[in-house]
């Protein structure tokens, strides 16, 4: 199954970039604060920009596709749900967010880089296509 890991690939290639995630940990899209909402590089805390760590609850701006084989959607969910139950979020999202986060990575081939701003994902390395 494809997912969205965090990753210190590309760090710093953006002004404002920051990976305060365990590197490979499962990522997911969490809500923007209204700062954020109006300028995602120009808010406070850098949700719009972001990705967040399921067990670090921290966040980076850049994530990989991975593959991982013989992890399961019920796994993905139960990892989503029990993140979202220990930051204060409404586990009952998990298994939506899961479809959602699975539908992005679905797109890319394992090894790619992707960036946040705001709804928009967008590819910062194609795997394969390294930059030099």
């Amino acid at each position: 199954m494809k997912v969205l890991v965090a990753t210190a690939r590309t760090q710093g290639e953006r002004e404002g970039d920051f990976n305060w995630c365990v590197e490979g940990e499962l990522v997911w899209i969490g809500l923007v604060c209204a700062s954020d909402q109006a300028d995602p590089d120009g808010g406070r805390c850098g949700c719009g920009r972001s990705f967040g760590g399921l067990n670090s609850h921290r966040g980076t701006t850049t994530a990989m596709v991975r593959d991982l084989p013989g992890f399961t959607h019920a796994d993905y969910v139960e990892a989503l749900r029990s993140s979202l139950e220990q930051q204060g979020w409404p586990p009952g999202l998990a298994e939506s967010e899961a479809d959602e986060l699975l539908e992005l990575a679905r797109y890319w081939p394992p090894g790619t880089v992707v960036e946040r701003r705001l709804d928009t994902i967008s590819v910062r390395v194609f795997a394969g296509h390294e930059r030099r």
